[in-house]
C-alpha cells in the first residue's frame, strides 16, 4: 500500500493535456465550498512570453497527448478517447487569440480530461501558449511574411503588434483581417497579397508579440568530465557576512579571470527555520541541456557542482560556463528534507546568473497544521463481489512548516484514515497535486498555498446494506459521497443533494459538512446498482454543474477515468492470474471502448510493478485478439 508519486495511467493523461477551458457561469449547489479558488486570469502576460522555455513545457506536459508538432497525435493522446486538439493545424490555431488557449491551459476541461494547470505561473503558462501558437507555422513562412511586411509596409511602425495588451487579445483570422483591411491604429496594406501571403505575414506579425531569441547550439558536456568552473562557492557580493563571521574559501580558480561565455551564478537561501544556518550548509548546482527544437526530448544533467552558503544563506559558483538556454536547478538538503530552486533559464546574452530563492522552513511531523478543504468518496459498483471506494482528499499546508510523514511498517498515511470496516489497497498522488517532497520511509509537504491531493483505495464486500464509519482526523470542510443511481446513503450528518451525471451515467450525490479533527462520519449505503444507462435530461444536472463537482477537487470525472478502470482491471487480472486456462472472456466486454480501457488500465498495472511480465504478455495479446475481432 505503498504511496507511489507516479499516479495511474489516465491521471497522467490529464497532466500531459493541454487543452479547452471550463464554463465560467456556474451556479454552486447548496454548501459547496471549493478547495481553493479558481485562478485569477492575467489575459495580459507579466512579460514577453518566451518560446524556448514554453518549449520545454509543453514537452513535459502536453506532448505525450498533443504530439510533438501538435497534431493531437500523441502515444498517450489516442488512448484517451476523446478527440485531442491540433493546434498545429493552421485551421485549429488561427481562429484563437493567445488570451483564450491562456484560459484553456489555466482553467483546464476536465470532463475532456484537462486539469487546470496551477502548478505552473502565469508567465509560464504564457511561455506555453506562445510556443502552442508558433506549432502550426514553419521558420520559412514566419521569413517570408517578414520581407512581405517590409515590403508592403516599409516604414510602418510595429507598436502595435508588440503591445503585449493588443495581441493577447486578437487571433491570427483578426490579425489576417488587420493585414487586408486595416483598422483604427493599423492602416490597410495587404490588399494584394494572397491568401498564404496574407497568412505569412499574419504568422510573423505574431512573433512580434513573443520572445523568439533563436535557440543555441550548446555543446554537450560528458557527465563524466570535470567541467572547467569553480568546484566551490564564494559568498555573494551583495550579502557580505558581518566581521567575525567565518566565510567560505575562495579556491584558485574562481580568482582567475573569467573567460568568455562564462559567469558567476548566485543565489540566497532564505531561512524560515527559525534558526540559524548550519555551517557548511551544502549547496548543489545541477547544470541541464535540453533539445528546445526536440519537444519530445527530456532535459539532460550536464554537470553538478558543490560548495557550501554563507551564513547569511548567500552562496556563488564562480566562472560557470552560461550559454543561452542553459537551466540551473540548486538544492540543499536540510533536516533529512531536500529541497530545490525554481529552474533558472540563461537567456542571449546573459553574463551571469541569478537563482530564484531557495526556501528553508522548519521541519514538523505534527500533521494537525493540515487542513482538508474537500474529501469525496467514490462507490464502485462494478465488481460482484465488492464495491470499491475511492477517496479523494484535497487539503492545504498553509503552515509556516515543512509537515513530514512517515508511513511506517504498514504503510498507511496516519492522517487519511481508511474506512473502518474497509480493506485498506493504497494510495496515489495525484497529479497535479502540490508536489510532494520524498523522504525515508515516506514523504513531506512544504508550505504551499496550491491543494495536494492524494487518492485512497479501499473495499468493502457487496452486501444490501453496509454500515461504514469515516474517521475524520483532520478537519473536513466538505464530504461529498457519490453512489450508483439505484442506491442511496444514510446517516445523522448526511443531506441529499442532487444527482450528478458523468460520462452518461448518473450518480446520486450526499453532502456532510463542517466535521472537526476527532469526529467520525457514519452512514449507510444500500439498494442496487441501476444498469449504466444515459441520464434522463430531466433528471440531469446541466454540464456546468457537473464541471463544478470536477473542478472542487479534479473531478469524479477523474476518479472514473482513473480510479475505476484501475481497480476494475486490477481485481480482473488478479482473477485472471487465479484462473488461468479458464473461458474465453469476451462476452465480459460489450464495447471496444471497454477493450480499450482494460488496455489502459492493463498497462499502467505493468507500469506499476504490480503484475509480472509473464501476465501482463499474456493478458494484453487477449485484450487485443478480443479488440480486432470487435472491428
Amino acid at each position: 500500500m505503498k504511496l507511489r508519486f507516479a499516479t495511474i495511467l489516465v491521471l497522467t493523461l490529464l497532466l500531459s493535456a493541454c487543452n479547452f477551458t471550463l464554463a465560467e457561469d456556474v451556479t454552486p449547489p447548496p454548501g459547496y465550498i471549493p478547495p481553493t479558488p479558481m485562478p485569477t486570469l492575467a489575459l495580459v502576460p507579466p512579460e514577453t512570453p518566451n518560446v524556448a522555455n514554453g518549449a520545454a513545457i509543453y514537452a513535459e506536459k502536453c506532448a505525450p497527448c498533443h504530439g510533438d508538432t501538435g497534431l493531437g497525435d500523441g502515444p498517450q493522446g489516442i488512448q484517451l478517447g476523446v478527440t485531442v486538439p491540433a493546434f498545429g493545424l493552421p485551421e485549429i490555431a488561427r481562429p484563437a487569440s493567445p488570451a483564450q488557449w491562456y484560459t484553456v491551459v489555466t482553467r483546464g476541461k476536465i470532463e475532456r480530461f484537462m486539469p487546470p494547470f496551477a502548478s505552473l505561473t502565469d508567465q509560464q503558462r504564457w511561455d506555453v501558449v506562445a510556443y502552442i501558437q508558433t506549432l502550426h507555422t514553419s521558420k520559412e513562412q514566419i521569413q517570408k511574411g517578414k520581407e512581405l511586411f517590409e515590403a508592403n509596409c516599409a516604414g510602418c511602425s510595429t507598436d502595435y503588434f508588440k503591445n503585449l495588451t493588443n495581441m493577447s487579445e486578437i487571433s491570427e483570422v483578426e490579425l489576417a483581417r488587420i493585414v487586408r483591411l486595416g483598422n483604427d491604429e493599423v492602416k490597410a496594406f495587404g490588399e494584394n497579397l494572397s491568401d498564404d501571403e496574407m497568412w505569412a505575414v499574419a504568422a510573423y506579425l505574431r512573433t512580434l508579440s513573443f520572445d523568439t531569441t533563436p535557440l543555441a547550439q550548446a555543446t554537450a558536456v560528458p557527465v563524466t568530465q570535470t567541467p572547467a568552473v569553480a568546484d566551490a562557492v564564494t559568498p555573494s557580493a551583495e550579502g557580505t557576512p558581518l566581521e567575525g563571521t567565518a566565510q567560505a574559501e575562495v579556491p584558485v580558480e574562481a580568482t582567475q579571470v573569467v573567460q568568455e561565455g562564462y559567469g558567476p551564478v548566485s543565489g540566497l537561501i532564505e531561512n524560515k527555520t527559525g534558526e540559524d544556518l548550519p555551517e557548511d550548509l551544502v549547496v548543489t548546482l545541477r547544470a541541464y541541456e535540453h533539445d528546445f527544437q526536440n519537444p519530445n526530448a527530456g532535459p539532460v544533467e550536464l554537470f553538478s557542482l558543490e560548495g557550501t552558503a554563507a551564513s547569511d544563506g548567500t552562496y556563488t559558483f564562480d566562472n560557470v560556463e552560461i550559454p543561452e538556454n542553459r537551466i540551473f536547478i540548486a538544492e540543499v538538503t536540510y533536516d533529512g528534507i531536500g529541497v530545490n530552486t525554481e529552474p533558472a533559464f540563461v537567456q542571449a546574452g546573459q553574463t551571469s546568473v541569478d537563482m530564484p530563492p531557495l526556501v528553508l522552513y522548519k521541519v514538523t511531523k505534527d500533521t494537525s497544521v493540515l487542513a482538508v478543504d474537500e474529501l469525496d468518496i467514490f462507490f464502485d459498483a462494478t465488481n460482484d463481489a465488492t464495491y470499491q471506494i475511492l477517496a479523494l482528499y484535497n487539503f492545504r499546508n498553509a503552515s509556516e512548516s515543512i509537515v513530514a510523514v512517515t508511513m511506517g511498517t504498514q504503510q498507511e498515511i496516519p492522517f487519511l484514515k481508511f474506512p473502518t470496516g474497509a480493506q485498506g489497497l493504497g494510495y496515489e498522488a495525484v497529479q497535479d497535486s502540490a508536489p510532494f517532497l520524498s523522504i525515508d520511509e515516506g514523504f513531506a509537504m512544504r508550505p504551499n498555498d496550491m491543494p495536494y491531493g492524494i487518492l485512497a483505495f479501499s473495499s468493502v464486500p457487496r452486501e444490501k446494506e453496509i454500515s461504514l464509519s469515516q474517521p475524520v482526523v483532520l478537519p473536513v470542510a466538505v464530504v461529498r459521497i457519490f453512489v450508483p443511481d439505484g442506491m442511496e446513503v444514510e446517516g445523522d450528518l448526511v443531506t441529499p443533494d442532487s444527482p450528478q451525471t458523468i460520462q452518461g451515467a448518473v450518480y446520486q450525490s450526499y453532502l456532510a459538512t463542517n466535521l472537526k479533527a476527532g469526529d467520525t462520519l457514519n452512514f449507510k449505503v444500500s439498494g442496487t446498482p441501476k444498469a449504466a444507462a444515459p441520464a434522463d435530461a430531466s433528471a440531469a444536472p446541466s454540464t456546468n454543474n457537473t464541471l463544478l463537482i470536477a473542478a472542487g477537487g479534479l473531478g469524479i470525472a477523474l476518479i472514473l477515468a482513473g480510479g475505476w478502470m484501475f481497480l476494475r482491471d486490477r481485481s480482473r487480472t488478479e482473477e485472471e492470474e487465479e484462473t488461468e486456462g479458464e473461458e474465453d472472456e469476451e462476452e465480459e466486454f460489450e464495447s471496444s471502448e471497454e477493450v480499450m480501457d482494460a488496455i489502459i488500465a492493463l498497462d499502467d498495472l505493468h507500469r506499476a510493478k504490480k503484475i509480472s511480465d509473464e501476465a501482463y504478455q499474456k493478458r494484453r495479446a487477449e485484450l487485443k485478439e478480443i479488440l480486432k475481432e470487435m472491428m
